[in-house]
Parts: structure tokens; sequence; C-alpha cells
């Protein structure tokens, strides 16, 4: 029996999947959840470094992003990509056996670390999935953001929450490589929006993480980018130095741009998920 190519939500939009099967005896499953104005289909080289070492590879577009419903970059709701999240864990879950490790970039490692983040609660909510393992690529976590920008987020969140403007990124911080930022600009899938109830859920479900992270308890590797302009490498500087060293691993690539599975050293970074990968989950025998 065929697997269906979108999911229904709980408000009724249907999300967009995207899977790469690993081998027949594969080692579990990453599930992966892109960022901000971007979508799935852009980690497809991901997904093959992933498949060859072993495992099984599903992405999704989040809703407002790529070939899944909703507005562009909205919510309706503040935990709707949580809820979101939550059932795309099921259906990994339900299709493969073995260990399930979320790959958040960006906004979705944020998305993936406020997930997580839930578990470190005595009575998490009913959304919440356990999974096996955590890697944050560049999450937004923190964002550089000034006092006079704040102010207006307060205001726009209560009298305009849902009003989509431009997200104030420029695609050539995304990468070094010349040739990813021309894909990106030109990308038809891709947008350049959000909201304020969105960006309001990134900044303060952002310092939420950070303030649990001294409970953390789920392995993790934390992959940062040092010459970050989309997000700030602060955020993952605070968490890595609160989170306890027996569950995180983190490293920062100092000349690296925010999308670094692409800039000019991503073998370096590759490296270092496949070494974490067979430490934290070695292959079944």
């Amino acid at each position: 029996m065929a697997t269906p190519p979108t999911l229904t939500t709980a408000d009724g939009l249907r999300l967009h999947l995207q899977r790469w099967p690993g081998p027949a005896a594969a080692r579990g499953t990453v599930l992966i959840v892109h960022g901000l104005g971007e979508h799935s289909g852009r980690y497809a080289h991901v997904a093959a470094q992933l498949n060859g070492w072993g495992w099984n590879v599903l992405g999704y577009d989040q809703r407002g992003h790529g070939r899944s419903q909703g507005a562009r970059a909205r919510l309706r709701r503040d935990d709707d990509l949580l809820t979101d999240l939550a059932l795309v864990i099921a259906t990994a879950r339900a299709e493969h056996d073995g260990p399930l490790v979320l790959l958040g970039h960006s906004m979705g490692g944020l998305v993936a670390a406020r997930f997580a983040a839930e578990g470190t609660l005595a009575q998490p909510r009913p959304w919440y999935r356990d999974v096996d393992a955590l890697v944050l690529s560049s999450p937004a976590l923190a964002a550089d953001i000034t006092p006079g920008q704040k102010r207006l987020l307060a205001v726009m969140s209560r009298l305009a929450p849902d009003v989509a403007v431009h997200n104030g990124l420029k695609p050539e911080w995304v990468s070094r490589d010349p040739a990813v930022v021309t894909t990106y600009e030109t990308d038809p899938l891709g947008h350049d929006r959000i909201s304020p109830r969105l960006a309001k859920f990134i900044l303060d479900q952002g310092a939420w993480v950070r303030e649990r992270a001294s409970a953390w308890t789920l392995p993790t590797l934390l992959l940062f980018a040092g010459s970050d302009r989309c997000v700030s490498p602060a955020g993952s500087e605070a968490f890595a130095a609160a989170a306890p060293k027996l569950w995180l691993t983190a490293q920062r690539f100092e000349p690296l741009g925010h999308e670094i599975f692409n800039d000019p050293e991503q073998a370096e970074v590759f490296a270092v998920l496949r070494a974490w990968l067979s430490t934290q989950l070695p292959a079944r025998r």
C-alpha cells in the first residue's frame, strides 16, 4: 500500500511529506524540520548523506511553507507548529521501527528544540511525543532585535498578529556559496514573509528553550555558525553553557554562514554529524 504524500492537521490543513527511504535494515529515522521561508525539498542532499549512513529520512513542509497548505508564514494558534510536528512524529513512528532523531534547522531548530523541551516538564502537554535524539542546525534560539523592534512587535502582536511582512533577512546571509544563494532566491516554493504571531512565537519560545536547558536529558547535537546573520549565535552559546554536558555536544563553526549544510565547508559539518550519530545511536546488529 502506497504511503500518502500528505498529512491532515487537526485544523484541516494538508502538510506535504517528503520521504527518502534508507536501506532495508535501516538504523532508524531522521525527521527533518526546515526553516523559515523554505521547504523540505532543500534537504535532499542532507537526506542523501543520511541514507548513505543507513538512515531512513522523512521531511515535511511546515504549514504556510512549500507545498503545504496555510497562509504564508502565519499561525492560527501559538502552538500550531508543535502540534503539526507531533503529527509527523506519530507518522514516522508508525512507518518505521528503530530510533527517531529530530534534525531541525533555524526556525525548524527552534521548533524541534521547543518540542523536546516539553519533555523536561513533569506533566508535558498532550501533544508531546518522545524522540530518541535531537540535532540542531543554527537554531533560532535568539535573534538580534533592538528594543524598538521589540516594542513594535508587542504592539503588532496585539493589533495585527496575522499580517505577513518581509522577514528582514537577506538572501546572501544564508550561505557563503553564491550558487546556493542564487538557487535560494529563485526557488518558487520559498518566500520572505513573517507574521507578528510567528515572530513572537520564535522569540518567546527560543527564550523558554534556553531557560529549560539546565533540565535537558535528551542526547543533543548542537551545530551552529559563528558568522550567522539570520539568527544570533548567542542563543546557541547560552543554551550550550546551561545544558548538562552529559546530554549535549556543541560545536561552533566559526567562519560558516547560516546554512551550515550548504556552506563550502559542509563536509566538515557532515563529518561531525556522522560521528555523533554513530556514537549515540550505533548500527543495530
